[in-house]
């Protein structure tokens, strides 16, 4: 097994197509190419990781957060990012990021935090636009059947919880091919006129290179007629933050309590305890001040996340618990998450889950 096959595995969870695009995502080091001798799996990728990796005789480690965030204008090894990289680049050690592509999945950073915190009902807080495109082609009435199954078998036509949705019309086809054409119906030079299907289906953004590829490989014109539209549809199982709900109501108190526990955090910082019971959930790994409209709007109860600043809990307006677990705190499962999916998709060499605490915030 090589470098990408287990990017293969990690790019189905995540798609790098819905990674934010401040972000800077998928394989920063090493060859794709490598032999895959072992795997290690960390939040963040400091020297001690790579060092840890040398010692476990990983030679790929995947990384929620990225090491290079900036461009790197030299490799001088005068600050820890410099380090890192050389370091790995010294010892043939790959570093793959996850980041916010792992944030936007459906299974990814909040699915974990609402399991931690046995929320129920979860819904995508705020999901992502314009990742749902929609194809339209033409094609010989009798073959309409075949190319159905084979865009389906990509992903493709898949809503929801429906799989196989398309639709279809019948019409007349016409076309006439030109002294260089070889057409697979009807004769070069001549006015052709053929019964054909209109099919449209809807697919994730992240497919397209692989339906493209089957509608060419299926379709047996020489040119096939087509079109992309991206629509602007919300898409329900791509975005940022969740929503749930407790499965029985907490009073405030009681609740942040519950947090602490299951989030394993030190300290909490939150806004004026409500009266009511906390019921409904909101939550968002990392940095989330820009979603606590978004957690109101919703109608949480209370908003977990992470680096809320002094005047972001004014934002709470008596109608909602904001709560800043710590940034760590809130992402420190991913790494357990990675490693189970891993784990279950390659058998026949080791994925590890990193021992080294990387959290930079300490607390008196």
């Amino acid at each position: 097994m090589i470098v990408q096959d287990v990017i293969n595995h990690l790019e189905a969870l995540a798609p790098l197509a819905y990674a934010e695009d401040f972000d800077n995502v998928g394989l920063l080091v090493g060859d794709k190419n490598a032999k895959i001798t072992g795997v290690l799996v960390t939040l963040d990728t400091l020297e001690t990781v790579v060092d840890e990796a040398i010692e476990k005789k990983c030679n790929l480690v995947v990384s929620f957060h990225p090491i290079i965030f900036k461009g790197l204008k030299k490799l001088t090894g005068k600050n820890y990012v410099e380090r890192v990289v050389l370091k790995a680049i010294k010892n043939d050690i790959a570093i793959y990021a996850i980041h916010t592509a792992l944030d936007n999945a459906l299974q990814g950073v909040n699915d974990m935090i609402c399991n931690q915190l046995e929320l129920t009902n979860k819904q995508i807080l705020i999901p992502q636009s314009e990742t749902i495109k929609k194809l339209t082609t033409y094609v010989p009435k009798q073959e309409a059947e075949q190319l159905r199954a084979a865009l389906f078998e990509t992903g493709a036509g898949s809503i929801g919880n429906y799989n196989n949705c398309s639709f279809n019309v019948d019409g007349l086809g016409t076309y006439q091919g030109n002294e260089n054409s070889n057409p697979s119906l009807g004769e070069k030079g001549v006015l052709h006129t053929e019964a054909e299907t209109k099919i449209t289906i809807t697919y994730a953004t992240h497919l397209e290179s692989k339906i493209l590829k089957t509608l060419f490989k299926t379709h047996s014109y020489e040119e096939v007629a087509y079109e992309i539209t991206t629509l602007e549809n919300k898409n329900q199982n791509i975005g940022m933050g969740m929503v749930g709900e407790l499965k029985q109501p907490m009073a405030a108190e009681l609740f942040l309590n519950h947090v602490k526990t299951k989030m394993k955090t030190a300290c909490i910082r939150h806004s004026s305890l409500p009266k009511k019971p906390i019921k409904k959930v909101a939550v968002l790994g990392g940095s989330g001040s820009f979603a606590i409209q978004a957690a109101k709007a919703a109608g949480a109860d209370a908003f977990i996340t992470a680096d809320l600043k002094y005047h972001d809990f004014f934002m709470a307006e008596n109608r909602i618990l904001l709560a800043d677990i710590g940034h760590y705190e809130s992402e420190q499962f991913t790494k357990n998450l990675l490693v189970a999916y891993l784990t279950k998709k390659i058998s026949n060499f080791a994925v590890v889950l990193s021992n080294t605490n990387t959290n930079p915030v300490k607390y008196f």
